[in-house]
């Protein structure tokens, strides 16, 4: 673990593996900075910036200590500073949350490229009826922390169901940590649902948008949205892959990944 301190606002801890140009990694809502380890040896002619997102195992303040309107820009203004932090050209890669916390940064920061994949964008008509945030939140205060993350898991990562969830928890190494992190999904759920995609997002760097057919619908038009928005995009769909392609299909993602870097 590497760390450096900036203007005196926050600290920033990172991760760095490998050399070369560095690949700076943003995670999504419920998964932590590992979420990337399938991905990193697919990518290795890179260097890979590991950072974990504010609230997510880092030294700053929970998000549940600050508003849902300053989270987006508390993390943006921290994706930022590590931009500043680490040498050469940055590119930056984001999945979910961590995704549209790029294209975010990426708006008032010099950045060689911007990978995202699924960006946490509602589109308007999902966002009309929007009501995680308020569901989870209402949870956890009755004291049902567990139910309250099965909600965001039904309805964000395995939206299509699961035959039996807690079997499926049960095995899934993450479920406690991802309890853990409760408050800061519903945080994080709130500044999805009262976030306004622009028509036009000032990003100068190129940007490559990626999607799976398997994810939910709204991520999916909402990948659509924010490529249009975009002056400098490509779109890639991948079919049968889920909205955990990074860590579900790596091989696939980094090889789309290799070929819009290589251009």
């Amino acid at each position: 673990m590497q760390s450096t301190r900036s203007t005196g606002e926050m600290e920033i801890e990172y991760e760095r593996h490998g050399d070369g140009q560095p690949l700076v990694f943003l995670h999504g809502g419920m998964a932590p900075s590992e979420y990337w380890m399938p991905v990193i040896p697919a990518l290795d002619g890179y260097s890979a910036v590991v950072p974990q997102r504010p609230g997510f195992g880092t030294c700053l303040d929970s998000p549940t200590d600050t508003g849902a309107d300053e989270v987006l820009d508390r993390e943006v203004r921290y994706v930022q500073s590590l931009v500043n932090a680490v040498d050469g050209d940055p590119i930056l890669l984001g999945h979910s949350y961590g995704a549209l916390t790029a294209i975010e940064a990426a708006t008032d920061t010099a950045v060689e490229a911007v990978i995202a994949y699924e960006p946490a964008v509602l589109p308007a008509e999902y966002r009309a009826d929007a009501a995680l945030a308020d569901r989870m939140a209402s949870l956890i205060q009755n004291g049902e922390r567990e139910e309250a993350v099965k909600r965001y898991i039904e309805q964000v990562l395995h939206p299509d169901g699961i035959d039996d969830l807690d079997a499926w928890l049960a095995e899934w190494p993450a479920w406690p940590d991802c309890v853990d992190l409760a408050e800061e999904v519903v945080w994080m759920n709130r500044s999805v649902e009262r976030y306004r995609l622009p028509d036009r997002l000032d990003v100068d760097a190129a940007t490559l948008v990626l999607a799976g057919t398997d994810g939910p619908d709204f991520l999916r038009w909402s990948a659509r949205n924010v490529h249009d928005a975009l002056p400098h995009s490509r779109f890639v769909e991948f079919d049968g892959v889920s909205h955990g392609g990074p860590a579900e299909a790596p091989e696939l993602v980094a090889a789309e990944v290799d070929v819009f870097l290589q251009k």
